[in-house]
């Protein structure tokens, strides 16, 4: 199981930015939401997760309030501001481009290299 460490710079911003885009979510139902996504492939401690989402805030990409999850406890609430929905396009092209680059690495095959030389 991937750990947040195992993911590329950046792309736990990224997924954050993609949930709360989905609805305002408090902080254990984003990880379920993370988890449930990506097939259980995912998955994200709170030693992370929430550091993360203090940056998103700090950044004005997301806001917080705070009110009550469906077991009726005091929760803090995320939602995505105007900014990160643009933070969130940029990311995602950002990423469109760069897997597509690596995956072209991925298929690269190397006789081809001697027949560009040639």
């Amino acid at each position: 199981m991937s750990k947040p460490n195992d993911l590329v710079q950046g792309t736990l911003d990224l997924l954050l930015l993609k949930i709360l885009a989905l609805e305002p979510l408090h902080g254990w139902a984003i990880s379920l939401r993370l988890k449930s996504i990506s097939g259980d492939v995912l998955q994200v401690s709170e030693g992370s997760l929430y550091p993360a989402l203090h940056k998103l805030e700090q950044e004005g990409w997301i806001t917080s309030e705070w009110g009550a999850s469906d077991k009726n406890r005091k929760a803090k609430f995320y939602s995505i501001a105007a900014s990160g929905r643009d933070r969130l396009r940029q990311e995602a092209d950002d990423w469109r481009r760069m897997s597509s680059t690596i995956e072209r690495f991925l298929a690269f095959d190397p006789s081809t290299l001697a027949e560009e030389q040639g």
